[in-house]
């Protein structure tokens, strides 16, 4: 049952690996969290209770009234090949999701105090050495228009709400999922790669810091819009796996795997590695956000440590 002591906060999504890890970061002292799943799940934290919710009718099988939503729900980027059927799905994945919490606050008439949609830099496309920011054009890719859909469902949930932020998330490090058990697979072969000549821009973000973005757009009221979440580290992929190699001290052959090869294997989905996305996280800094991680060796080498 809900504390209503405190506040409530609702997480779509909660039960992915992002949600799971944000779980553990918000202060159960402060806030009730209602994570809201397609499955039945007994809640094995305190503070925290499971709701079921269903996208495509558009339900959720709450009556609680929340102070906050926190939206990171979306089928995975690079999970399948992007067949038409699975792009079609990971734009209604997300869309939907916006729209059925949409109308549970307006058929409740429940006004949140602040909206928090997930999206990510791949919005930008494949930009080369341009800079980045939040005001920046959207690319022409497939990523572009996924998260243009994605941003824009955001915006018409969030009109129910005090206030609407949408971060913009780069690569995000954890050695539970992602990119980074992929980057580092074949490490007990010794052998490691980066992708065509490595010169594209990858932004990325320790997993710690993302979650703490998160918790910060939730308490700070002077966040609204878009901000980018990416480390301060311009970094390219071949010089991101020498440092992680260096810094984490893992030993081995460091080859490209060619462009040629990837988009044989990939198809169009090969963008997620090939894109060159040189962000700027100017605008989160300048709200005083403080990154724990700023240099990519040193995160992955704490990732590995701590198994985070």
């Amino acid at each position: 049952m809900t504390n209503f002591n405190k506040q409530t906060v609702f997480i779509a999504g909660g039960d992915g690996l992002l949600g799971r890890h944000l779980l553990t970061c918000i202060d159960k002292s402060r806030y009730h969290v209602i994570v809201l799943s397609r499955n039945r799940i007994k809640s094995n934290m305190e503070g925290v209770e499971y709701v079921t919710w269903d996208t495509i009718k558009g339900m959720i099988h709450s009556t609680a009234k929340p102070d906050h939503i926190i939206n990171l729900a979306g089928a995975g980027i690079a999970d399948k090949r992007w067949t038409g059927k699975r792009k079609k799905e990971l734009i209604s994945s997300r869309v939907n999701s916006a729209q059925t919490i949409q109308t549970f606050l307006e058929t409740n008439n429940i006004k949140p105090q602040s909206y928090i949609s997930a999206s990510a830099v791949g919005y930008y496309g494949d930009r080369g050495q341009e800079i980045l920011t939040e005001t920046s054009n959207p690319g022409d890719e497939f990523m572009s228009e996924c998260c243009m859909s994605w941003e824009q469902a955001a915006l018409s949930a969030g009109k129910s709400c005090g206030r609407t932020t949408i971060i913009r998330i780069g690569i995000v490090l954890t050695t539970k999922g992602g990119a980074l058990p992929k980057m580092l697979m074949t490490k007990n072969m010794g052998i490691y790669n980066y992708f065509g000549k490595g010169l594209q821009y990858y932004p990325w973000i320790h997993i710690n810091d993302l979650c703490r973005i998160i918790v910060e757009a939730m308490h700070n009221p002077g966040m609204e819009g878009i901000y980018n979440a990416v480390a301060p580290q311009e970094i390219s992929n071949k010089t991101m796996m020498q440092e992680i190699m260096h810094e984490a001290q893992l030993k081995g052959i460091l080859f490209s795997i060619p462009k040629c090869i990837l988009e044989l294997i990939l198809g169009e989905m090969s963008h997620v590695v090939l894109d060159s996305n040189r962000v700027s996280g100017d605008k989160i800094l300048n709200t005083g956000f403080s990154f724990e991680f700023k240099k990519v060796g040193k995160a992955v080498s704490h990732l590995i440590k701590d198994n985070i």
